[in-house]
């Protein structure tokens, strides 16, 4: 039965998330001090007590998601003995949820990536200024017809689709007034729902270019190796497996769409049927629930997940 293991990207934050692994599992609680030591500070203590803006700090944000991830991760395989060499046929990230997934599939080092998603959060953040960019989630549009909204929105700005995340369901970026344009357009040609994100930068979007330039210099200095098992990218959603094309997709991440409902057809299409969301929250198999309701979906963020997991892939 072939399973893709799948890692939650930004906005599955929360305050507290890991904490209970980390009392429950030794190896959890050593997943959070090596990010700590590879970062310089208790990034554990922001996450587990607060306050949620320092949380929601995308600086802070991208390590600590990558961290409660690979922490579920570490436990699943402590204590369900799984190895994804044997036992995956698939990894996939959404976003900065594609570092987690390298990191679970061999091709990069926990305390590495933990640091590569802090330069890359602060990067993004600094690309456009606060109040500059924007994000908005729209409902009941095809792809074709959110293309169509953000030409015309754009007069001269930026705004394109973003995150294709599931049937029904794109979010769009760029400058605030063509974003807010577009909105409006929207709801014009018939979206359900039109409405503006809380989020911190306008990410995958062209103006994200300047992060994408200071990040892919960091790429060239990290020694990627060659994956486990293969990862279906955000950027082409389709199946990598060397550390040299891992490099290359993470470049090129930065300021394209996040080909998420493609993504998951693509393992679909392999012949993938389970499904487990590795670290906080569910939104990840929201969105599958959304694509194809027939297969088992799981998820791994705390001690009672952990146990019905566990027995569900016995």
């Amino acid at each position: 039965m072939p399973i893709a293991f799948l890692f939650p990207g930004q906005g599955s934050q929360a305050v507290g998330m890991g904490k209970g692994l980390a009392a429950t599992f030794a190896v959890a609680r050593a997943v959070f001090d090596e990010v700590d030591a590879a970062l310089g500070d208790k990034l554990s203590a922001i996450m587990w007590e607060g306050p949620a803006d320092r949380v929601t700090l995308t600086e802070n944000a991208q390590p600590a998601l990558v961290a409660v991830s690979l922490a579920a991760m570490r436990v699943l395989e402590a204590e369900a003995g799984i190895d994804l060499k044997r036992d995956a046929a698939f990894v996939a990230g959404h976003s900065v949820g594609e570092y987690s997934a390298l990191v679970a599939a061999g091709a990069l080092q926990l305390g590495e990536a933990a640091a590569l998603v802090r330069r890359r959060g602060r990067y993004m953040q600094e690309a456009v200024p606060v109040g500059v960019g924007a994000m908005a989630a729209l409902f009941g549009l095809d792809l074709p017809a959110v293309q169509s909204v953000c030409e015309r929105a754009a007069e001269g700005q930026v705004v394109s689709p973003a995150n294709l995340n599931s049937p029904g369901q794109i979010v769009i970026a760029g400058n605030r007034e063509a974003v807010e344009r577009a909105l409006v357009l929207a709801k014009e040609a018939g979206a359900r729902r039109a409405i503006l994100l809380q989020v911190s930068a306008p990410f995958h979007c062209a103006l994200m270019m300047p992060a994408e330039e200071r990040l892919s210099a960091d790429l060239e200095r990290c020694s990627f190796q060659n994956l486990k098992c293969p990862l279906v990218t955000n950027v082409d959603a389709e199946p990598i497996r060397t550390g040299a094309e891992t490099r290359t997709a993470l470049k090129r991440q930065v300021s394209r769409p996040v080909r998420w409902q493609e993504s998951i057809q693509r393992l679909l299409d392999e012949g993938v049927r389970t499904f487990v969301e590795v670290g906080p929250g569910k939104v990840l198999l929201g969105l599958i629930r959304s694509i194809d309701k027939s297969v088992t979906m799981l998820n791994v963020e705390d001690e009672k997940s952990v146990e019905n997991t566990f027995s569900a892939l016995l």
